[in-house]
């Protein structure tokens, strides 16, 4: 796992290429307390299946990019909940319908938000449950 500024600042560059291909309702937290397996999620919305794919893609590039390879890739195919694990960061992108049921925000409140410096319009106010 990556120390804290280094996860930070690597959350929020997935952030701004998940942004570039119009993702929506970004949020992020840091969980590395709260599990073993990640120190972060990053979760967006996309609108249809192709969206989502195409986030899912974005990501992938920009990690790869990077020099890190993910880990694994679940869900593409179907394009309804797409995760994708790069061991320090873990991203869950959405259709709507899927994140409004699986409502990770929720199951992970305890997790504190991780600041992203995006357009107000692309974001999802949380407040921590701290």
């Amino acid at each position: 796992m990556t120390s804290a500024p280094d996860q930070t600042t690597w959350v929020r560059e997935l952030a701004e290429a998940a942004l570039e291909k119009k993702a929506q309702d970004l949020v992020a937290l840091d969980v590395h307390e709260l599990t073993s397996f990640t120190d972060a999620f990053l979760i967006a919305t996309g609108t249809s299946d192709r969206h989502v794919r195409s986030v899912a893609d974005a990501l992938v590039a920009a990690s790869q990019a990077s020099g890190k390879t993910p880990l694994g890739v679940e869900g593409y195919e179907e394009g309804r909940w797409v995760l994708i694990d790069l061991n320090d960061v873990v991203v869950h992108v959405f259709q709507e319908e899927v994140r409004k049921y699986y409502d990770l925000e929720r199951l992970w409140g305890d997790a504190p938000a991780i600041a992203l410096a995006q357009p107000a319009e692309h974001l999802v106010e949380r407040e921590t449950a701290r």
